[in-house]
C-alpha cells in the first residue's frame, strides 16, 4: 500500500509531457529564425532599410527571449524529474519499515481472530467464498466470489469499527447473490448485495436467484444496495421431431435388352415401384429405379418411368426414370430412343417434415432416329409445423435494502427485481423437395433431340408455431430502513421488465425447380428442355407476446425521527413484441437445357413464391 499522497509514475509522465512541448516550440522557432531575422530591404531606399532592420532587429530580440525560455524549462523538466525521482526514492524508504510494523501490529489478531487490527480483508477467491472480514480497528470487508452453477455467491465480509461492508459476489445459475457485509462498529456503510444468478435451462423456464440482501450499518452510516434479482430462463426453442428410421425402397423396374428380333415392337423398360409408405415415426422409401431399354435392330426403346418416393415423417426420393438406347441400331428403319420419367418425391406427414426429391429422368441416346429424355420428377411437399416456442422464465427477486445505522444513515435502496426470460422461437414448416432434373437427349444422326422439363419443386409448409411469451419481471426488493435518530428509509426496488417474446417459426423453403434437360444433335429442330418451377415457400408463425412486468415493487424503507420514509418502487416495462416468423424462400427455377451443336437450348423455369411473414406478438 502506498504511504504517501503522490504517485511518482504521474510527475515521471507530467516531466515526459513537458520535455516533449518543449522539443516542439523549440523547434518551431529554429524554423522561424533563417526567414525573420535576415529581412532584406525592399528597395535602396532609406524607409525601406529602416523597415527591414526594425523587423529583423525585433526578430533577433524573439529568438535571444526564445533560447532563455528554453533554458528555464529545460531546467523545470529537469526538477520536475528529479522530483519524481525523490518521491520514488522516499516511498521506498518510508514502505520498507512500516510494512513490518504493520506486519507485527496484525499478526496476534490475525493469528488468534482470523482478521488483522488494520487493513482490508482479503477478496474470495474460489466460487462461493465470502469475503474476509476487515481490520479490527479500521479496513473494509472483502468482496464475496460468484458462486458456481447452483451456488449462491459468497457475502460480503463486515468491517471493523471503522469500514465499509463487502460487496456480496453474484449467484451461479438458479442461485442467490450473496449478502452485503456489516459496516464498521462506529462508522461505515452496508456492502451491496450481489446479484441473483440466471435461471437454469427448463421447458417453461426454471427459478432465477433472488439478489442478495444489502448489507447493514451498525450506528453510523448507510445501508447498502439490494442485489438486482437474476434474469429467468430462456424458453426452449420449438423443435421438430427428428426421424432416422426409414421404410423399405422401391423394386427396380427390370432390364430389358434385344439384338435379333426381327418385328419392330417397342422394347419398353419396367417401371420402379413406389417406394414403401412411412409413419409419423418413418420416413418414406426411395422409389425404384426404372428399368433401362437396349435395342440394337429395328426396335424402338422406352426406359422405365421410376417409382415415387413413399409419404412418410419425412418424403422418400423418387426413383430415376430408366435409359432408352438404340445407338446399337446402324440400318433402317430408324428407331427412336426415349428415357423414363423420374418419379415424384414421396409428401412429408409429420411436423417440419421435408418433402422428398424428384427423380431424374432417363437418358435417351439414338444413332440414326429421334431421342427424347425423360421428364424429371415434382419434389414431395414439405408438412406444417405448429410445435410453439416454450415460455420463459420469471426473474427472480430483488434483494433487501441494507438499514442503516442505528443513529444516523439512510437506509439501502431495494435491489431491481430480474428481468423475465426470453421466449423461444417457434419451430419451421418443412421445405419443399427439389425437382428432379431431365434427361439428356442425344439424337441420330438422321433424328431430332428434345430434351423434357425439369421435375418442379415441391411446396414448402406453413409455420403456424408461436413463439414462446417471455416471462414475467421479478419482484423489487424493500427498501432499508433509515437511522432511527436521523435519516431517510431506502427506496423500494423496481419491479422488473418483463422478457421479450419469442419468435414465431420460419415457413419452410420452396424446392429449387429440376435442370431442364440437354441436348445433343446435328438437327436444327432439336430443342433443349426447360427448367422446372421452384416451388412456393410457406407463411411464417406469428411472434410470442413479451412477458409482463413485475406486478410487485419493493416497499420503501422507514425513516427516523428526523427523515422521510422512502418511496415505493416503480412497475417496471413490459417485454417487447416477438417478431413474426420470416416467410419460406421461394424455391428458384430450374436453369433450362443446354443445346449442343444444333437447336434451341430451354428457357428457365419461374422461381416459386416466398411466404407471407408472420404478425408481431403483443407487448407485455
Amino acid at each position: 500500500m502506498s504511504f504517501v499522497i503522490t504517485a511518482p509514475e504521474l510527475i515521471s509522465a507530467a516531466a515526459t509531457d513537458l520535455a516533449g512541448i518543449g522539443s516542439t516550440i523549440s523547434a518551431a522557432n529554429a524554423a522561424a529564425s533563417a526567414s525573420t531575422t535576415a529581412i532584406a530591404a525592399a528597395a535602396a531606399d532609406e524607409v525601406s532599410t529602416a523597415v527591414a532592420t526594425l523587423f529583423g532587429t525585433h526578430a533577433q530580440q524573439y529568438q535571444s527571449l526564445g533560447s532563455q525560455m528554453a533554458a528555464f524549462h529545460d531546467d523545470f523538466v529537469r526538477i520536475l524529474a528529479n522530483g519524481s525521482n525523490l518521491y520514488a526514492t522516499a516511498e521506498a524508504t518510508n514502505a520498507s519499515p512500516l510494512q513490518p510494523l504493520l506486519d507485527l501490529i496484525n499478526a496476534p489478531t490475525q493469528a488468534i481472530l482470523g482478521r488483522p487490527l488494520i487493513g482490508n480483508g482479503s477478496n474470495g477467491t474460489y466460487p462461493g467464498q465470502d469475503g474476509r472480514d476487515g481490520g479490527l480497528l479500521i479496513g473494509n470487508g472483502g468482496n464475496g466470489a460468484a458462486g458456481d452453477f447452483g451456488q449462491a455467491g459468497g457475502g460480503g465480509g463486515s468491517a471493523g469499527l471503522f469500514g465499509d461492508g463487502g460487496n456480496g459476489g453474484t449467484g451461479g445459475a438458479g442461485s442467490a447473490g450473496g449478502n452485503g457485509g456489516t459496516g464498521g462498529l462506529l462508522f461505515g456503510n452496508g456492502g451491496t448485495g450481489g446479484m441473483g444468478g440466471t435461471a437454469t435451462l427448463g421447458f417453461n423456464g426454471g427459478m432465477a436467484g433472488a439478489g442478495g440482501n444489502g448489507g447493514s450499518a451498525l450506528l453510523f452510516g448507510s445501508g447498502g444496495a439490494g442485489g438486482q434479482g437474476g434474469t429467468g430462463v430462456a424458453g426452449t426453442n420449438g423443435s421438430n421431431p427428428l426421424v432416422f428410421d426409414t421404410a423399405n425402397p422401391g423394386t427396380a423396374g427390370q432390364d430389358v435388352t434385344t439384338t435379333d428380333d426381327p418385328a419392330a415392337n417397342p422394347l419398353t423398360g419396367g417401371n420402379g415401384s413406389e417406394g414403401a409408405a412411412g409413419s409419423t415415426i418413418q420416413n418414406g422409401g426411395v422409389g425404384g429405379q426404372g428399368g433401362s431399354a437396349t435395342s440394337s435392330n429395328q426396335n424402338s426403346a422406352l426406359g422405365g418411368d421410376g417409382g415415387k418416393g413413399g409419404d412418410g415423417a419425412n418424403g422418400g426420393m423418387g426413383g430415376n426414370g430408366g435409359s432408352g438406347d438404340t445407338s446399337g441400331q446402324t440400318d433402317a428403319p430408324q428407331p427412336s430412343a426415349t428415357g423414363g420419367n423420374g418419379g415424384n418425391g414421396g409428401d412429408a406427414q409429420v411436423a417440419g417434415g421435408a418433402g422428398g426429391a424428384g427423380g431424374w429422368g432417363g437418358d435417351g441416346h439414338a444413332n440414326q432416329g429421334d431421342a427424347v429424355g425423360g421428364v424429371g420428377g415434382r419434389g414431395g411437399a414439405g408438412f406444417a409445423s405448429s410445435v410453439a416456442g416454450g415460455d420463459g422464465g420469471t426473474g427472480g427477486t430483488g434483494g433487501q435494502g441494507g438499514n442503516a445505522g442505528l443513529l444516523f444513515g439512510n437506509g439501502g435502496t431495494g435491489g431491481v427485481g430480474g428481468t423475465g426470460g426470453m421466449g423461444g422461437a417457434g419451430a419451421a414448416g418443412g421445405t419443399g423437395g427439389d425437382g428432379g432434373n431431365a434427361g439428356f437427349a442425344i439424337g441420330g444422326s438422321d433424328g431430332t433431340a428434345t430434351g423434357q422439363q425439369g421435375g418442379d419443386g415441391g411446396y414448402g409448409a406453413d409455420s403456424t408455431a408461436i413463439g414462446g411469451t417471455g416471462g414475467a419481471g421479478g419482484t423489487g426488493g424493500n427498501g432499508g430502513n433509515g437511522g432511527w435518530l436521523i435519516g431517510s428509509g431506502g427506496a423500494g426496488g423496481v419491479s422488473g421488465t418483463g422478457g421479450v417474446g419469442g419468435t414465431g417459426g420460419a415457413g419452410g423453403a420452396g424446392g429449387i425447380g429440376g435442370i431442364g434437360g440437354n441436348t445433343s444433335s446435328s438437327s436444327t429442330a432439336s430443342v433443349a428442355g426447360e427448367g422446372g418451377h421452384g416451388g412456393d415457400g410457406g407463411d411464417g408463425g406469428d411472434g410470442g407476446n413479451g412477458g409482463a412486468a413485475g406486478a410487485v415493487a419493493g416497499a420503501g424503507g422507514r425513516g427516523g425521527l428526523i427523515g422521510a420514509a422512502g418511496g415505493t418502487g416503480s412497475i417496471g416495462a413490459g417485454g417487447a413484441a416477438g417478431a413474426g416468423g420470416a416467410g419460406g424462400a421461394g424455391g428458384a427455377g430450374g436453369a433450362g437445357g443446354t443445346a449442343q451443336g444444333s437447336g434451341a437450348s430451354g428457357g428457365a423455369g419461374a422461381n416459386g413464391h416466398t411466404g407471407l411473414d408472420g404478425a408481431p406478438g403483443q407487448p407485455g
